[in-house]
């Protein structure tokens, strides 16, 4: 695991899942690792009502209804479909459905305008066909075809972004449970095994690139995932997903409450003003998401660490920086944006409140006026 840049989820927590196999004695649907009721508990955490000897910490901040739907649904012959902005944590909730259920989560096909057919279903060794001929042996099977012989969770990440093509390939997979491969004259159909499902995961921003076919659009149980809106919950996540990524960097820091405060107010006032706006040019390009908000304080605490005063902390005026820098992706249009908010929401706040208002105040002129 210390060779890893990111652990995928049944490693990171393999002593957590194994823990809970060993006290699960709920029905288990097909090849599942987990009763549905664990993986359940293993995503949201646990409590004292259920009885468990160590706490299971929470891993994703959401509704309990979306992880049941989540979960009934990957007990079906139903594919499970993600849906929501970016940052709402889709692809993480997917990672962690996979680890409970199926202890991998890393079959996964990234979906984008080069994926192919090939990517859902197979492919060759160009080099093996040569010497011997087309065989199993030198058939290249996609994560698709992998999880379906496996009978286990595959992905596939960004759905909408794919070519027609490539998601009427998932539309036999989902229906009929198997892959021909013609090019073979024996042996020449893969079926999944039980517990194959597919999680796959769309951004709602993305509605026209390449909208799903009703036939597929079938086959899939939709699951909206919405924008996290709940003061309290954002500060969890934010302070969760942090602290993993601090670990990773092996900087030992807490981020101030006052701080973590400012940075969550700051992008309720930008969500506000972005939807009071008339146009594009009045909003940012960002999608001001949980997630953003997450690498804005991970930019934060490492600038500080690397380059601060010497203590290593986070400062108001390093978080003000990191938010500017994050946010002003189109000049001048979104750096008007920031300007305007420095001006007319930060800057009286300061004369009113004081305290890392002021330095977040200073701090964001001078990368504004970096930037302009």
């Amino acid at each position: 695991m210390s060779e890893m840049l990111r652990a995928p989820a049944e490693v990171e927590y393999a002593a957590e899942l194994d823990w809970l196999e060993s006290v699960d004695d709920g029905p288990k649907p097909f090849s599942w690792r987990l009763s549905p009721k664990m993986v359940r508990l293993f995503v949201l955490g646990s409590d004292r009502a259920d009885g468990l000897d160590r706490p299971v910490r929470p891993k994703w901040f959401g509704d309990r209804g979306i992880v049941e739907r989540a979960v009934v649904t990957l007990a079906s012959d139903r594919g499970l479909l993600l849906v929501g902005d970016p940052g709402t944590g889709k692809s993480w909730l997917a990672e962690l459905l996979a680890a409970a259920i199926s202890r991998t989560s890393t079959l996964v096909v990234q979906g984008t305008a080069g994926t192919t057919e090939d990517h859902v279903r197979y492919s060759w060794n160009v080099s093996m066909v040569i010497a011997h001929g087309q065989s199993r042996a030198s058939m290249i099977p996609s994560p698709i075809m992998t999880a379906m012989r496996e009978g286990v969770i595959g992905r596939f990440e960004e759905l909408t972004r794919t070519t027609v093509d490539v998601q009427d390939a998932l539309i036999s997979i989902l229906s009929e449970k198997y892959v021909a491969v013609p090019e073979l004259d024996e042996d020449n159909i893969v079926f999944a095994r039980p517990g194959f499902s597919i999680i796959a995961t769309a951004n709602s921003r993305d509605r026209g690139v390449h909208d799903l076919s009703s036939a597929l659009q079938r086959r899939f149980n939709f699951v909206r995932i919405p924008t996290v809106t709940n003061r309290r919950s954002e500060a969890e996540i934010v302070r969760f997903r942090t602290t993993d990524l601090l670990r990773r960097h092996r900087i030992a820091l807490e981020v101030p409450p006052t701080l973590l405060d400012v940075l969550l107010q700051s992008f309720a006032d930008l969500r506000a003003a972005a939807a009071a706006a008339t146009g594009d040019d009045e909003r940012l390009e960002s999608a001001l998401s949980t997630a953003e908000q997450i690498g804005v304080l991970e930019d934060a605490v490492l600038h500080g660490s690397f380059f601060g005063a010497g203590t290593g902390a986070l400062s108001a005026e390093t978080l003000a920086g990191s938010l500017v820098g994050a946010l002003a992706r189109r000049s001048p249009e979104d750096l008007a944006i920031l300007n305007k908010y420095w001006h007319g929401v930060v800057e009286p706040r300061s004369r009113d409140r004081g305290g890392d208002w002021t330095g977040f105040l200073e701090g964001g002129r001078r990368a504004i006026a970096a930037l302009s």
